[in-house]
């Protein structure tokens, strides 16, 4: 039984417990609440310049629901860092680890196939939540409490949902047992999706719009809008692919 016990303790000694989930988590919180700040601040005064650039036409409301965004910030993020504490056992067994940064290729190629299979994931799990009527109301539908969302409300999550959407992103990394530093980079770019797509404008000179097939923050507004269709977060190819695509002009 002590053997068992030191073994176990060990586990949360292991300096990959601290750079890989305690340095993650605050890196996927941190880096979206600095991504986030501009753009929700931006929506907040909407000034006359930015107007032609929003998605939608209607008022913001930021005021309104800031406070209780920022409440659910920290309470999912606070549930989410717990459940990964209890499964950190078979996280660690994913063999993500650190040594010598990799060449830049593998970061590309490696992130790739993240965005790949986040997404594709990402598109099944949104949609059952859509299709299953229990999980709509009891979980999705707080995030569509916003119609007309800014940055902030990229996690504006019930908390089980954030924590499926955190399993997803996980899971990339897990499976190609990446470098430390992939991951730390494919989880800012993860939030970075998450802050777009909800930022209300659509800029041209947003440099995230460089990333093939993305097509920025007007597709995942439509969902928010409408209600209903595209699903997937980084590649609209999926919603094509699966005739869920919603376009302008859709129905509510």
């Amino acid at each position: 039984m002590d053997a068992l016990i030191s073994t176990f303790v060990s586990w949360y000694q292991d300096p990959m417990f601290f750079q890989f989930l305690i340095a993650t988590s605050l890196i996927g919180v941190g880096a979206f609440l600095l991504m986030a700040l501009p753009w929700t601040l931006l929506a907040w005064f909407d000034p006359d310049w930015a107007k032609p650039y929003k998605t939608q036409d209607k008022p913001f409301n930021v005021q309104r629901y800031i406070g209780k965004n920022m409440r659910l910030i920290g309470f999912n993020s606070s549930i989410v860092f717990v459940l990964l504490l209890a499964v950190w056992p078979l996280i660690r067994l994913g063999g993500v680890h650190t040594g010598p940064t990799p060449p830049w290729y593998e970061f590309v190629w490696q992130i790739a196939f993240f965005i790949f299979l986040d997404d594709f994931l990402y598109y099944w799990m949104h949609r059952k939540m859509h299709e299953n009527k229990w999980l709509l109301k009891n979980v999705h539908s707080v995030h569509h409490q916003i119609r007309n969302p800014s940055a902030i409300a990229g996690n504006y999550f019930h908390w089980a949902e954030l924590a499926l959407t955190a399993g997803l992103a996980l899971l990339g990394p897990l499976l190609l047992s990446s470098h430390i530093y992939v991951v730390y980079v494919w989880f800012v770019l993860r939030q970075w999706e998450a802050v777009d797509g909800h930022a209300g404008y659509t800029f041209r000179w947003n440099p995230i719009a460089l990333l093939p097939f993305y097509h920025g923050a007007k597709f995942h507004d439509l969902h928010h809008e409408t209600y209903k269709g595209n699903y997937a977060g980084f590649l609209p190819i999926w919603d094509k692919v699966f005739k869920t695509e919603t376009r302008p002009g859709a129905n509510h």
